[in-house]
């Protein structure tokens, strides 16, 4: 389907385990950063993040990881290029540090940002935003842990409920709903639209005619992720400009909530890290919530309610499930101002304890 993995494998490396439970991915595409990590390879590593392939592998694995704001740190050479490695402009993706510590965030990400030296880097310099507050008792957060589009497993909403009592505990103010909160449902729509339009360059063009007679018997009633995905991997220029007016007006709403809030916590995805799945056929998989199986992709809305606006994430450990499996959860701050849920992160590592090494 174009798309890289939640899964880390491949023909030539073979799998990367997660080393709380072999049996398990570490995530993807980042999951041999956070695995590393996890085992004690290294304090540092770094991950890109479109689909939540930073987040995802450092919930699984326990470790902390940050998805910059879109375009905060340079894409060149993510991606080994065939050429000399050129500026990318890159619709989604980003790089940001991971790291065992969270305070180790801070100083790679003051290393990783800025704009590509040969592009806006000629004419511009970046000062990033203190953080808001130093004290948790000063936070300002919105806790959500109920998507309309898919459940979230028992052992995430746990990690969700712990954060935000340790919230509360520190004085911080805390709410669960707000007005101000953009429509989920249509984000995860126009993410995973936006998504999967970026997929189909790499297509050879047979294949894509495949899709778009395929795309042109969905029925109009058909609003599923699958249908989004469908839709997406077959956009016209003009599709896509009008998901991206409209992707403006879900910054807008994001602008209006961070006026009332610091920080959105939330899942990375509904459940801990799950047993290696390498079908070759990935509209065949599915992801066990809780006993009840959903489409395998559905799981990225979470982090696509980051990725979509391009806000900067902070991914945090928050407990083990009851199989002793790590548990994370996001911090999503507002644009430009990773410094906030960066520092948000620091507090709760003092409160909650942080990472732990898998035995």
């Amino acid at each position: 389907m174009g798309l890289q993995d939640v899964q880390s494998f491949n023909e030539i490396y073979g799998t990367t385990n997660n080393p709380w439970d072999h049996g398990r991915t570490p995530g993807g595409s980042s999951g041999g950063s956070a695995a590393a990590l996890a085992a004690g390879f290294g304090a540092l590593s770094i991950g890109s993040d479109i689909a939540g392939s930073l987040r995802t592998p450092a919930h699984f694995c326990g470790v902390y990881g940050h998805k910059p704001t879109l375009g905060l740190a340079a894409n060149r050479g993510m991606v080994p290029p065939p050429a000399p490695a050129l500026p990318a402009d890159l619709d989604l993706a980003v790089v940001g540090p991971m790291a065992r510590i969270a305070r180790d965030l801070t100083l790679l990400l003051d290393v990783m940002a800025g704009p590509d030296p040969l592009t806006l880097g000629v004419a511009h310099d970046l000062t990033l935003p203190p953080a808001r507050h130093e004290r948790l008792c000063d936070f300002r957060v919105l806790v959500l842990d109920e998507h309309p589009l898919i459940p979230t497993g028992f052992a995430v909403r746990a990690g969700v409920n712990r954060v935000a009592d340790a919230l509360a505990d520190g004085g911080a103010r805390v709410e669960r709903h707000s007005p101000l909160l953009p429509d989920l449902a249509e984000a995860a729509m126009l993410y995973t639209q936006l998504l999967f339009s970026g997929s189909i360059a790499r297509f050879p063009v047979e294949a894509y005619e495949q899709l778009r007679t395929r795309a042109a018997g969905l029925s109009a009633d058909d609003q599923s992720l699958d249908a989004a995905r469908l839709r997406g991997m077959v956009f016209s220029h003009r599709d896509w400009m009008e998901a991206n007016n409209r992707r403006e007006l879900h910054r807008h709403g994001w602008r209006q909530l961070f006026a009332e809030f610091d920080a959105v916590v939330c899942p990375i995805t509904p459940t801990p890290a799950f047993p290696h799945d390498h079908n070759p056929t990935l509209e065949e998989r599915r992801i066990d919530i809780d006993g009840v199986e959903y489409p395998y992709f559905d799981q990225l809305v979470w982090a696509g309610l980051a990725t979509m606006p391009g806000l900067p994430a902070t991914a945090i450990p928050a407990g083990r499930s009851p199989e002793g499996l790590p548990v994370g959860v996001q911090l999503i701050g507002p644009m430009f101002e990773d410094r906030t849920p960066l520092r948000l992160a620091e507090l709760l590592e003092q409160k909650i304890g942080g990472f732990q090494a898998p035995k």
